[in-house]
């Protein structure tokens, strides 16, 4: 069964102190979203429960098929280049762990399961392992109703094709054969690898209210992606119909503002938006345009789209508001971290009042993950402050301010952590001096005594030994070090998985 928790911080004053608890609750995944009529019958063995929040669809589509029945969701879990490197040097993007607890490709599964599309294909190739394994242990049915599944189709070979997928839209087309088992009327292209909140109904009806033939989700919202090269960029007019697709370069800068401001001014004017790589095509149009009219296509953005605007079809661009982070590089995925544990209503963050008491409800309220059974987090006389703690940590008179903490990290005694990412481990090792459950070494896994990181990203089983810095002591802006154990990305220091840095060294 999937998990899901929600963090809350809970605000109150008591003779004029303000008060923080930082509480997690564990719901019962896949109720709270479903329309009756259509929503599948949950084992008895699950209570019932409402929850409601301000983005959630009250009057779900009428007088169209059920979603769960006519809508099917392709996740593309990996790409062959990264900008997350080391991160990705020996798992895929999608498997990225975020938030303490999670997988960077939950955050589009859960989205998904809590828009009523319960038919989800995630197709993986590079680096996939722990991806593949993550998905068929997490996503195993509950919550997604009798027919309901997440299937992995990881690259193969055939008679016909010998050789790896050599994109999305190459992907796509030689996994129709599985695509189509099931009589949906639309499918929904996915990336797997970002992090936001949508409800897929609503691009849905506005796809069949428009009778478009593919509909592309651009941002709307406040983005730093002018410094992005390679978003794809929309050219829109008053009505969102899109009328050219194009990359953004270095070369040629896409001013956003200025286009906006001509779109305010004129009735006949265009506005360029960037595309979130969101796509939602008509059966017909994926399988006409993917093996009669472009059938040697390898991009489903540069190629496929373009090649229906130039076919002249009806191609709409649907507009989100709301927060979207696409992982584009270690700054990127850094702030999105910290976003899980500001106090601020930004990011991936609800507020909510009732009276005098004010709730922050993080948008990891239905966030579906795997259950691990892990034990409750040990805290000895720490200082804790603004910060997400993970399943299974024991954390021992340490001062730990802003930080994510991944499950299972041992942080020892003496140890300062700010501003960070700790993924936490894999494995538990036990330190009697007689037996480990993994080969021991000189410095164990977890973080030393008296050992001091800021601004920090340390990946799993790292070990980090005593009276160790990890500061960026130079103000370094870019620095590889891998052979050492780490690199330095946008002043932003990464420790790789399973790196040993010795006691007393200062990075």
């Amino acid at each position: 069964m999937p998990q899901t928790s929600l963090m809350m911080t809970l605000q109150f004053s008591s003779s004029g102190t303000p008060v923080n608890i930082l509480a997690k609750h564990f719901l019962i995944p896949g109720l709270g979203r479903y329309d009756h009529k259509y929503s599948p019958k949950l084992p008895s063995k699950f209570p019932k429960a409402s929850i409601f929040n301000s983005h959630q669809i009250l009057n779900p589509i009428l007088h169209q098929p059920p979603v769960n029945q006519s809508v099917a969701a392709i996740v593309f879990g990996d790409g062959s280049e990264s900008r997350l490197y080391p991160l990705t040097k020996r798992r895929s993007e999608g498997a990225i762990p975020i938030a303490s607890n999670y997988r960077l490709i939950d955050a589009v599964v859960s989205n998904c399961i809590n828009s009523n599309i319960n038919k989800i294909y995630a197709l993986t190739q590079f680096n996939s392992t722990s991806l593949n394994s993550h998905l068929s242990r997490a996503y195993s049915g509950a919550g997604l109703g009798k027919e309901g599944f997440v299937e992995v189709i990881a690259a193969y070979q055939s008679p016909e094709d010998q050789g790896w997928f050599q994109g999305t839209a190459d992907a796509i087309r030689r996994c129709l054969w599985v695509l189509e088992e099931y009589p949906v009327a639309e499918f929904l292209v996915l990336p797997g690898h970002h992090l936001y909140k949508m409800d897929y109904q609503k691009v849905i009806e506005s796809h069949r209210n428009r009778k478009s033939d593919i509909t592309i989700v651009a941002s709307n919202g406040i983005t730093k992606r002018d410094q992005d090269p390679g978003v794809g960029v929309l050219k829109i007019n008053t009505e969102n119909q899109v009328m050219q697709y194009s990359l953004k370069s270095n070369k040629e800068p896409v001013n956003y503002a200025v286009a906006e401001t001509l779109t305010r001014c004129s009735d006949s004017s265009y506005s360029y938006i960037p595309s979130m790589g969101i796509y939602l095509i008509n059966r017909a149009t994926m399988v006409n345009l993917l093996n009669n009219h472009f059938p040697k296509a390898m991009d489903f953005g540069t190629e496929v789209i373009r090649g229906a605007l130039s076919l002249g079809m009806k191609v709409e661009a649907y507009l989100f508001e709301g927060y979207w982070e696409d992982m584009r590089s270690i700054e990127a995925f850094y702030q999105a971290n910290m976003e899980c544990i500001k106090k601020l209503n930004t990011g991936y963050k609800l507020v909510l009042t009732y009276g005098s008491l004010t709730v922050e409800i993080m948008l990891l309220l239905h966030l579906y993950t795997i259950p691990r059974n892990l034990p409750p987090t040990i805290v000895n006389d720490a200082m804790i402050t603004d910060s997400v703690i993970g399943d299974g940590c024991i954390l021992n008179r340490c001062k730990i301010k802003s930080t994510v903490v991944g499950m299972r990290t041992k942080i020892r005694d003496g140890a300062i952590i700010e501003d960070s990412v700790i993924m936490g481990s894999d494995v538990y090792q036990i330190e009697d001096g007689r037996e480990s459950s993994i080969k021991s070494t000189s410095v164990p896994i977890g973080i030393g005594e008296n050992t001091e990181i800021r601004k920090a990203i340390v990946d799993k089983n790292a070990r980090i030994g005593k009276n160790v810095k990890i500061i960026n002591k130079d103000n370094v802006e870019e620095g590889d070090r891998e052979a050492n154990g780490y690199i330095i990305s946008g002043r932003i220091m990464v420790v790789l998985r399973s790196a040993e840095i010795p006691d007393h060294s200062i990075l």
